[in-house]
């Protein structure tokens, strides 16, 4: 009996030395993915000054998902708060004290939004910069120039903290976590305009704000880069299981402004409400962008 439990004992103690270096390992690795610094070269972009290109910045802060991380006065708002993936807020964007941007340039801003790397070189941690990368100078530009506008909001940064999955995904898959990592930085070519008008085309460009929860083939499932308890993104493709073939044009616009399905039900938190503010072109581009798609079952990526 003695030697049995001196056996379960060794096994018992090697457990947790496997445990102990595996979450040493992955706290090394994890800071090596963040302290990675990446060299870009920032293609300069026009930054405008007139009333109408400022408020359609406004109108891209609000739509995109600026507001859903940095709150809506931009000076940062709660994103993740979970004993899994640890303690995330969005950055005061604001010059106000606690700012991360009051010394920035317009290439600091091109660099944090189209490259997702920071003044410092580093990645950005959670940045949506792959969906962001697309974004025409027309757009990029206008956003800047509101984001400049921005009243001073004095609010420091809440330190982030990460959890136990947040460090295995940045040491095992840091791309998903830091979109700099794969992002193609030396020929990143995104277009230089594209027609606003409720057409496949123009949805297609919007919906690239889509596919950080749902995917590049929009089949939805498993948001990666949240907490275990988040739901599944829904399937965005007009296969037969998911809900949008049941659902009209108008179905979904009022889905997106309501946060209400047509069955009454209420979409979860996690979709960003700030899509609401979308107009009509908008909303009629991405509808008809996502009938075009190929009928995949959910979470098949």
């Amino acid at each position: 009996m003695k030697k049995f439990l001196k056996i379960i004992g060794i096994i018992a103690g090697t457990l947790v030395l496997i445990v102990v270096a595996l979450v040493f390992f992955a706290k090394n690795r994890s800071q090596a993915a963040l302290r990675k610094t990446y060299a870009v070269t920032v293609r300069p972009v026009a930054i405008p000054t007139d009333a109408v290109a400022i408020e359609h910045g406004r109108h891209i802060a609000e739509t995109r998902g600026c507001i859903d991380c940095h709150g809506r006065d931009y000076a940062g708002a709660r994103v993740i708060e979970d004993g899994a993936m640890g303690r995330l807020y969005g950055s005061n964007l604001t010059r106000g004290k606690g700012s991360s941007t009051a010394g920035f340039k317009d290439e600091d801003w091109v660099r944090a939004i189209r490259h997702g790397v920071g003044a410092d070189g580093r990645g950005l941690f959670v940045m949506p910069s792959l969906e962001y990368s697309h974004f025409t100078d027309e757009d990029l530009g206008a956003l800047i120039a509101f984001m400049k506008t921005v009243p001073a909001v004095d609010r420091e940064r809440v330190p982030t903290a990460y959890g136990p999955i947040s460090q295995i995904l940045l040491t095992t898959a840091p791309y998903k976590m830091i979109a700099a990592e794969v992002i193609d930085h030396a020929h990143l070519a995104p277009p230089l305009s594209i027609a606003k008008a409720p057409t496949a085309d123009y949805g297609r460009y919007l919906a690239a704000g889509c596919t950080g929860c749902h995917g590049s083939n929009f089949s939805g499932g498993k948001i990666e880069i949240g907490p275990p308890d988040w739901p599944l993104a829904a399937n965005l493709t007009p296969h037969p299981e998911g809900r949008l073939p049941k659902w009209s044009e108008q179905d979904f616009m009022t889905a997106i402004r309501t946060a209400k399905r047509p069955d009454g039900t209420i979409l979860n938190p996690v979709m960003p409400r700030g899509f609401a503010g979308m107009d009509d072109v908008e909303l009629k581009a991405l509808w008809a962008f996502f009938r075009t798609l190929p009928p995949v079952a959910q979470g098949v990526r």
